[in-house]
């Protein structure tokens, strides 16, 4: 088994080593694609765009990226998966032969362990989600006629290259091996798929959210305290990383275990919050609620204040402060964009009418 494993994580060594030898100028590029695939984006951008155009797919796209990426990070903790930045320097596979050389980049040192990638996980639940629901909205309970089915390729070839651009963009980086992405897709595509018959989110009560984010992170927890008991640290990779890394600076505090559970429910509890808010019943599901100018001006409002609230970074001297303020600040985000600047842009919008009357 250790034989077979080497041989893979050695394929995947030879990948990375094949890119960075074969690519180099377009290191600017796997690096931007990286960037876009984190769940950030989602619940930055994404997000508030789906929610005021759509808010079904909007609410659909938290809970496939919450429960996606708390998954991901169980099998994480299951799989012990290696990262190669590390492996092709702990390794006894190149005792006989020098190992390849291998870059390292900013965004290289996750601290996490590697099967599946979050990042790819991530984005093919994320685009499934996208994809499924622009053809239904489409197509509705129409016939598909030839225009659909060219609309359908369009799509998925989109979906697919994207993907690829994704997987490629982590064994680039060397923060994957290859096959560590392709379970990663997988897994994405099938998580988004098994909440296209779950009815039940769109709907669901503030008690539901709370409930659901208090057993996720309990579950988390207590998988981790059990095991800490019976002698696994869980949290073995942070060593690696830091013998490892570049330069000390590459490894941040956010890509831990505990800080993307933490950010995700964060999220998740604000949705339900904001979801079952007097602000959000005003607003959205007002009279303003179905007017074009009223959804338009939410979602560039959304889109600027969200960019300026991103900007804020923890502190990252106290990781209990750390972690708290990283919920806290995750729950503000849908606060903001489904309750909050509804209400404004709502309160705005009459005082206009009012003076135009």
């Amino acid at each position: 088994m250790e034989v077979s494993m080497d041989m893979l994580h050695h394929s995947g060594i030879q990948a990375t080593h094949y890119l960075q030898a074969s690519y180099p100028g377009s290191q600017d590029w796997f690096l931007f694609i990286s960037f876009a695939a984190d769940l950030r984006n989602t619940f930055f951008v994404l997000f508030p765009i789906w929610f005021h155009l759509c808010q079904a797919v909007g609410i659909k796209l938290i809970w496939v990226a919450v429960i996606g990426d708390w998954l991901n990070l169980v099998f994480k903790w299951i799989l012990f998966g290696q990262r190669p930045y590390w492996w092709v320097h702990e390794t006894n596979f190149y005792h006989n032969t020098s190992a390849p050389t291998i870059q390292q980049f900013p965004v290289t040192c996750e601290t996490g362990p590697g099967s599946p990638s979050g990042h790819a996980m991530g984005s093919a639940g994320i685009y499934y989600v996208m994809v499924t629901a622009i053809l239904s909205i489409i197509l509705g309970n129409k016939q598909p006629s030839w225009k659909h089915r060219l609309l359908q390729t369009v799509l998925w070839t989109a979906f697919w290259a994207v993907q690829v651009c994704v997987c490629l963009s982590r064994i680039f980086l060397a923060a994957h091996f290859p096959h560590q992405v392709i379970a990663g897709v997988i897994s994405g595509m099938l998580v988004a798929e098994s909440f296209q018959s779950i009815h039940s989110i769109y709907n669901a009560s503030l008690r539901r959210y709370l409930g659901t984010t208090l057993f996720l992170f309990c579950f988390a927890l207590g998988f981790y305290l059990l095991l800490k008991v019976l002698g696994v640290d869980l949290l073995w990779t942070l060593e690696k990383a830091k013998r490892w890394c570049e330069r000390p600076e590459w490894v941040h505090l956010d890509t831990t275990p505990f800080a993307g559970l933490l950010r995700n429910l964060g999220v998740l509890f604000g949705l339900g919050l904001a979801l079952n808010s007097p602000m959000y019943m005003e607003s959205c599901k007002g009279k303003q609620g179905q007017r074009l100018a009223f959804r338009l001006g939410c979602i560039c409002a959304s889109l600027a204040i969200l960019h300026l609230f991103d900007s804020f970074k923890p502190p990252a001297k106290v990781e209990l402060l750390f972690y708290l303020l990283s919920f806290c600040k995750s729950a503000a985000v849908p606060l903001a964009a489904v309750a909050l600047i509804p209400y404004c842009v709502s309160q705005l919008l009459s005082q206009q009418n009012k003076k135009t009357v």
